[in-house]
């Protein structure tokens, strides 16, 4: 690379994302308006700056589209399947029933906000927890605003062993890591220790959220053996096999929240009547409501549909290469900077595999939830017509500003402006920067909404960085996927995802703010335990 790393060159780099992050959250911009600024800033830094013409400007946004459109599809898919939960007033059975099996407010909202978030993430990833857990929230009575905020915070431990492994493989391939080897599990063993972390700190968080210093002290016996059953679970899983390390711990950390419920801690009615999360005027209005004559078992018909199909198009191998085999994407060039920076010729970019995709298992939830909610007469005349009329119109507003965000992604990407941010930060810092290398990986998922991305992105060079460095590749490479799992809680793309479902699009700026102030400490820390454990 012979872009010029100097402190220039990386606040130019940084421009775009200090446009977005001072708009957000500084002026309060909804991400609609926040992105296309965010956009036309990288193009100018881009071609001002970083020497990019006009064909890799088109071809990085060509393959923004794309990226965006295939994120909308999960979008609409997921709206999709909460406007037919909300026709047939599924969510005032589970609210009701829920809170039968839970009666312990907080045990309720760490169930449906942490836990079962962690499930969904465990199989299925993409954003579909945040998507999906924030109309159940809200459900329950918990305030949108915040009913986005805890499952992003929720879910993000489960980003890289999350989705069947499909982050940790990316961070595996990207660093070269070969399978089995003793590095491979040192490596694993190292990313699971950080997220430990992180998932102990997500519980408690959202007990602080929920009513301060009272419920960390109630909630401090299931926040620390939810914590020891995901984080520990994970830990030890991951010498065993990493495809698994985050769904076997979430499903039995399911279990146990359940069956925590029926303690003596846990069992009797409680709550917090000020809490700052709930909305009790809305528990008031939808307790005059007229709840069908369903079960709650009945109301969880597309959810267990989700898992269920999930499970077996990922887990039976014959079924998932068969599926797997219908793909398509496109061909992009090669483009190249005027400093020479490359971007390969791609084949396929991207391919879209429609038939084991999270927006299909959630399609298909959603059909069979409208048709088992329609037969037993649930869901009356004219509903399923409100039902994609509703989803449609939710969706689009979103689509400007996931597509702008991708694009602007993908250009900073195209034009070497993400590795100067990486390198400008590494040359500065030396020994010190082993502190920041989480937060190399927190900035590629802010950058990209992925974890898996954001691996991709910055696996070698982290790799690179830490021999250079003399550092412990293994705990450099598990700080890496750590920064980036965390980086999905403030990821743009996936709080938009929240705030549509939420219908509370345009706040995006507010829940950045509040989730900043957990992620950013948590990452530091996670970076001074590095610090302290391999350089000390």
């Amino acid at each position: 690379m012979n872009i010029p790393v100097n402190l220039f060159m990386w606040i130019m780099a940084f421009l775009p994302i200090a446009a977005l992050l001072i708009l957000m959250i500084k002026c309060g911009w909804g991400a609609t308006e926040a992105a296309p600024v965010g956009l036309l800033i990288t193009v100018v830094t881009g071609v001002a700056f970083y020497k990019a013409d006009i064909t890799l400007l088109a071809s990085e946004s060509a393959k923004g589209v794309w990226n965006a459109l295939i994120i909308l599809i999960i979008v609409w898919t997921a709206i999709l399947m909460y406007q037919v939960g909300d026709e047939a007033k599924a969510f005032l059975v589970i609210r009701n029933g829920m809170r039968k099996l839970l009666p312990n407010e907080l045990l309720l909202v760490l169930a449906m906000g942490w836990i079962f978030e962690s499930f969904l993430q465990g199989i299925t990833g993409f954003g579909v927890p945040v998507a999906v857990g924030a109309p159940l929230l809200i459900g329950i009575g918990v305030k949108p605003i915040w009913a986005v905020i805890i499952p992003l915070i929720g879910q993000a431990w489960g980003n890289t062993f999350g989705t069947l492994g499909a982050a940790w493989d990316s961070l595996a391939m990207s660093a070269g890591l070969a399978v089995g080897s003793s590095e491979y599990l040192t490596t694993a063993m190292w990313t699971a220790f950080f997220l430990f972390i992180w998932t102990a700190i997500g519980g408690f968080a959202t007990c602080w959220f929920y009513g301060k210093g009272k419920a960390l002290k109630k909630g401090f016996v299931a926040v620390a053996l939810m914590a020891i059953i995901q984080g520990g679970g994970e830990l030890l899983l991951t010498q065993v096999s990493t495809t698994l390390a985050c769904f076997i711990p979430a499903v039995i950390s399911l279990v146990v929240i359940l069956l925590l419920g029926r303690t003596k801690m846990y069992r009797d009615e409680w709550c917090i009547e000020d809490s700052p999360i709930m909305n009790r005027d809305h528990s008031a209005a939808d307790a005059e409501e007229e709840i069908p004559d369903m079960t709650l078992v009945q109301a969880f018909v597309p959810y267990f549909a989700l898992s269920i199909i999930t499970l077996v198009v990922l887990l039976v191998k014959p079924l998932n290469t068969v599926l797997g085999q219908f793909k398509f994407g496109f061909a992009f060039p090669e483009t190249s900077t005027g400093y020479g920076y490359v971007n390969a010729a791609v084949e396929s970019f991207s391919p879209f595999t429609p038939f084991t995709h999270a927006s299909m298992f959630l399609f298909i939830s959603a059909i069979i939830g409208l048709v088992y909610y329609k037969k037993h007469g649930w869901i009356g005349e004219g509903g399923t017509k409100r039902v994609f009329v509703k989803s449609v119109s939710m969706t689009m507003p979103s689509g400007i500003a996931v597509i702008g965000l991708v694009i602007m992604s993908k250009i900073m990407d195209g034009t070497g402006q993400t590795v100067v941010l990486a390198n400008g930060i590494a040359n500065v810092l030396g020994k010190v920067y082993i502190i920041f290398a989480p937060f190399v990986g927190l900035l590629g998922t802010f950058m990209t909404g992925s974890n898996m991305s954001s691996n991709i992105l910055f696996g070698s060079f982290q790799m690179t960085t830490a021999k250079l460095l003399g550092a412990n590749t293994a705990a450099i490479l598990g700080a890496q996927s750590a920064g980036g799992a965390i980086g999905a809680a403030i990821s743009p793309s996936k709080i938009i995802l929240g705030t549509t479902t939420a219908n509370i699009l345009g706040s995006e700026g507010d829940v950045l703010k509040k989730i900043m102030a957990i992620t950013i400490p948590a990452t530091i820390l996670i970076g001074v335990v590095l610090f302290v454990m391999t350089a000390l």
